[in-house]
């Protein structure tokens, strides 16, 4: 039930007739010889990104999209008419929508070290890639990562194609944090803002609740250290970091609605001690599934450069935020209880004390955290005119 009521909500925000899809294409952008935040010179980067819409003569119609934890630079549009799913923002990117392809060029690149390693239209480098000095895969050789770090390959690929500023910068929880990090760490270069479910620093309590999805990879036996790419995978770990995840993400209203037949007096649970409940059998398989796409190492990477966030790589947050000179949206969710609203609020009143243009408007929804996502036709309206200011 659950899987099913999430594949209604993508269906409602993804909606599109055959006759009107968006059909994209995952290209590939290389660098070499980046340099991360840590110290580490990687001698060769490769990510995946999509664009919609047109570059106009001067290159000034750019709206980059950064996207979420587990997601993909797959934000709008089909790779192919017999997809069952558009991308995930598919809803307010394309022809006439919030982010007019007919307006904009619109890009979204995948993060280093994206999470799902397995699915064939991601392109990106990480622990699993093959460490060029050694000819093996990195593994926890590879270096620690942090969200500066996927925003300076952003920044490369934006070169490459000859863009050096932006219209506006958009993204959804970690997506949040890249597109802060932008107007933080080059505000020249981004006239507008739009900060979805997100933050602009990592509290104690949110580092430690992070940790809790990568423990239990931690602690599956098949992890080795992180290397295990020549042996058997530590699904049983990621499949219940998965499980965390996606219980984290829902709000306990949408996910108990999910279950409308549950019966806490569970036979089988009750007569073997072995036996899990049947909610978390389900779950459990669902999550396995997951995890089949996903590289364990990789969510450990983009947990720790989760943990690392904070804008500008400043302890102070009023100090980052005081360089931004961006138009700035923020589109917390009311009932978000993994990056709460209540920072977001704190955020708006310090750029609003400082002197910027900010605008703040919550989603109200079902979802929890994931309104940033299934919610998010709720705001396009003013989305639309926040562009179009």
């Amino acid at each position: 039930m659950l899987q099913r009521l999430v594949l209604i909500a993508l269906i409602c925000c993804c909606w599109q007739v055959s006759a009107s899809t968006l059909l994209v294409e995952k290209q590939k952008f290389t660098t070499t010889d980046f340099t991360t935040v840590s110290g580490v010179t990687l001698p060769e980067v490769n990510v995946g990104y999509e664009s919609y819409g047109t570059l106009n003569a001067n290159k000034d119609n750019v709206i980059l999209i950064t996207h979420y934890f587990s997601g993909t630079s797959h934000a709008a549009g089909k790779y192919a008419e017999t997809d069952a799913l558009a991308g995930y923002w598919d809803a307010i990117i394309g022809p006439g929508k919030a982010i007019d392809t007919n307006k904009f060029f619109v890009i979204s690149s995948d993060t280093l070290v994206n999470a799902n390693w397995h699915d064939p239209h991601v392109i990106t480098t990480g622990p699993a890639s093959i460490n060029p000095k050694t000819g093996k895969r990195y593994g926890l050789d590879f270096p620690v990562v942090t969200i500066a770090d996927f925003v300076e390959v952003q920044k490369r690929l934006l070169a490459s194609l000859g863009i050096d500023k932006l219209y506006a910068v958009v993204g959804a929880s970690m997506g949040s944090f890249q597109a802060l990090e932008w107007a933080v760490r080059y505000p020249d270069k981004v006239a507008r803002l739009i900060h979805v479910i997100g933050a602009g620093t990592m509290d104690a309590w949110t580092v430690a609740g992070l940790e809790k999805w990568a423990l239990p990879i931690r602690l599956d036996p098949n992890w080795r250290d992180g290397n295990y790419y020549e042996g058997e995978r530590p699904l049983a770990g990621l499949t219940a970091t998965m499980l965390n995840i996606t219980q984290d993400a829902m709000h306990p209203a949408i996910y108990n609605a999910s279950f409308p037949d549950f019966k806490v007096l569970d036979k089988g649970a009750l007569e073997d001690i072995r036996t899990l409940p049947a909610i978390n059998q389900t779950l459990a398989a669902r999550a396995l599934a997951r995890a089949k796409t996903q590289d364990a190492n990789h969510i450990l990477y983009l947990i720790r450069a989760s943990q690392l966030f904070s804008a500008g790589m400043e302890e102070n947050l009023a100090t980052a935020l005081s360089r931004i000179q961006a138009k700035v949206l923020m589109l917390p969710s009311s009932g978000d209880l993994l990056l709460r609203p209540e920072g977001a609020r704190a955020m708006a009143k310090t750029l609003t004390a400082s002197g910027k243009q900010v605008t703040q408007s919550e989603i109200q929804g079902i979802w929890g955290h994931l309104d940033g996502i299934f919610s998010i036709t709720s705001k396009q309206a003013e989305i639309a005119a926040f562009l179009a200011e």
